[in-house]
């Protein structure tokens, strides 16, 4: 079970380290998402945006091995995932890259749930 929960959280650590190409520029942002920043503001804010995912995935590949921080990385991995799914739905349809990242969201979601479960079964093993 610790495994399990463990492969959970690298995967899901791994799946919130994908948009950290983006920090390189325009190339790698619509490599990543298929659109067009024609505006400096917007290419600021999803450079500094892929920083904070690097951020969010190296602490979730950090709890995986560190045991008391786990809770910490559930909460801070339920609340990503959850939101862009949640904005998502909300919107109109969407392109083929962003469809890329839904679909990733949702493997990080079920690897979550697993997470979640399992930490919850276990307790705290490891302090």
């Amino acid at each position: 079970m610790r495994h399990l929960l463990t492969l959970c959280l690298v995967l899901t650590g791994l799946i919130h380290l994908l948009p950290v190409p983006g920090v390189m520029g325009a190339d790698a942002l619509k490599s990543l998402y298929g659109v067009d920043l024609g505006s400096a503001d917007l290419m600021l804010l999803m450079r500094h945006r892929a920083v904070l995912f690097g951020l969010l995935g190296s602490f979730l590949l950090f709890a995986a091995w560190r045991r008391a921080w786990i809770p910490v990385a559930l909460v801070a991995g339920w609340i990503s995932v959850v939101s862009f799914l949640v904005l998502e739905a909300m919107g109109g349809p969407h392109g083929a890259a962003i469809q890329r990242v839904v679909m990733a969201d949702w493997v990080a979601l079920a690897a979550l749930c697993v997470a979640t479960v399992i930490r919850w079964r276990l307790g705290n093993p490891d302090p």
